[in-house]
């Protein structure tokens, strides 16, 4: 028996020092987390800055700015994809936790809130009020002040970049000062900061118009491309009771087209939660991304089973929900081999049939990895200097995975630099929150009104204290 519990001991012993070698070895297999290096959701971009600081107030922040002598850089959820929130040896100002709720008027639909806000927290906020955001990205776990730096867009149809939501924003510029800016107060700097990047100053409270939060039921229309524009135009483009729409391209073929719009609606609640739930694993959105990216046969597996079973009914649901997608969703498993990345190319509504061939030859010449290409639409931006909506647009979102190796990323920029070209060849232009890879000739095409934006920069940061990447390929020189 005294041999039996010896043995059983040993055993056990022996047991215990396996699992703590196999804790040991899993948590030496979890890349390490770098002091100081800021990086974006593609992982792609390691970028080691002097600090971080987190500011809670106005004051913090008006402090880094008068009392650092080097570079800074804004950061809130770094979902921009190209280094655009830092840059090396800057202090990063980490927006985060400058995230409250400065005013509300339910009776004006009006909110004014600290910029580092999420939108989520925002919406939970408002939603006891049946109101709404007017305008945001499909996803609610950016920043307030982040989506106001890029001046960001959604599926919202008759709307456009989000400038056309905003009443006025509060700045802090270089030199400390801290003022108010709008369309008809301090304009330049609000034009020029709403969609500049972090190059003018940094925005701390911004004030939006709302709208009512209202009940939507979902349709959708399968049909061939070159049927889209045909039908945009005569059943959505003035549509007011469309809320949401986009139309989703399928790769490989690109030939077809499913467009997915929310209604307005009377009709009884099918869900009947306010916002969507954020405290999911999403594995199964996950296996299906994993699906879609691995494979010919798993874009045509999501082409004619899964989206032909997601959209058999019409659910009708609160504004609301539609608005509060969370991003994780989207995150794969490991970006140590690959990564997933967003590209945006913008051309005039009128220009739909003359550009999408033009962009399908390219992906196809060139073998990209597209998981969804997704076609929004968008108003003429109103004045912003960096604005990507020159005319009224359709913005074409284009979901790839590439490698992450040097190799894979001088495949991208190449491909890259002919969709942009692409673009340009349609009057259209290219989105900046993404990869860095258009040569300053196509940037200063895309963006003819770069050089007045400059010389606001060098008026307001004279001593080119806000820089970033975007700043550092464009501006430094």
């Amino acid at each position: 028996m005294k041999n039996r519990k010896n043995v059983n001991f040993t055993l056990l012993k022996t047991y215990l020092v396996l699992l703590v070698a196999l804790l040991f070895s899993c948590l030496n297999n979890k890349p390490k987390q770098e002091q100081n290096v800021v990086n974006d959701v593609t992982q792609l971009n390691p970028i080691k800055v002097r600090g971080i600081v987190t500011p809670k107030s106005t004051a913090e922040i008006i402090n880094v700015v008068k009392n650092h002598k080097g570079s800074i850089s804004i950061g809130g959820g770094r979902f921009s994809m190209g280094g655009q929130t830092a840059t090396e040896n800057a202090i990063q100002i980490d927006m985060r936790k400058y995230n409250h709720i400065v005013s509300f008027s339910k009776e004006q639909k009006e909110i004014t809130v600290q910029a580092g806000i999420r939108w989520r927290e925002l919406i939970q906020f408002i939603d006891k009020y049946d109101l709404s955001v007017k305008i945001m990205q499909t996803y609610a776990n950016f920043t307030i002040g982040g989506s106001l730096s890029v001046n960001v867009h959604g599926r919202y149809v008759g709307q456009g970049p989000i400038i056309l939501s905003v009443k006025s924003i509060k700045v802090i510029l270089a030199n400390g000062d801290f003022v108010m800016a709008s369309a008809t107060q301090n304009q330049e700097i609000f034009y020029a900061t709403i969609g500049g990047y972090g190059g003018i100053g940094i925005i701390a409270e911004v004030t939006l118009s709302l709208t009512d939060n209202c009940k939507l039921e979902r349709s959708d229309k399968v049909m061939d491309i070159k049927d889209y524009y045909k039908y945009f135009t005569s059943t959505i483009r003035n549509n007011d009771k469309v809320v949401f729409h986009n139309a989703d391209i399928y790769p490989n073929t690109y030939d077809e087209i499913r467009a997915i719009s929310y209604s307005k609606t009377d009709k009884e609640l099918t869900i009947k939660d306010r916002l969507k739930p954020n405290d999911g694993s999403f594995a199964m959105n996950r296996f299906a991304i994993k699906t879609v990216s691995s494979s010919s046969f798993g874009k045509w597996i999501r082409k004619t089973i899964i989206n032909p079973i997601y959209y058999e009914n019409n659910p009708v649901e609160w504004r609301n929900y539609e608005a509060t997608y969370d991003v994780k969703e989207l995150e794969p498993s490991s970006r140590n081999k690959t990564t997933y990345v967003l590209e945006e190319y913008f051309v005039p509504v009128e220009k739909f049939d003359s550009f999408y061939p033009k962009m399908i030859k390219i992906l196809k010449e060139n073998e990209v990895n597209v998981m969804n290409i997704s076609i929004r639409h968008a108003k003429q931006d109103p004045g912003s200097i960096m604005a990507w909506a020159k005319t009224e647009v359709f913005a074409f979102v284009i979901y790839y995975k590439q490698g992450v190796t040097n190799k894979d990323k001088k495949k991208v920029k190449e491909w890259t630099q002919q969709l942009i070209n692409a673009a340009l060849s349609e009057e259209g232009s290219y989105y900046l929150p993404y990869q860095i890879h258009a040569t300053k000739e196509q940037f200063l095409k895309a963006y003819p009104n770069a050089k007045e934006f400059f010389k606001l920069k060098k008026k307001y940061d004279p001593d080119y204290k806000f820089k970033n990447k975007l700043f550092d390929a464009y501006y430094r020189n």
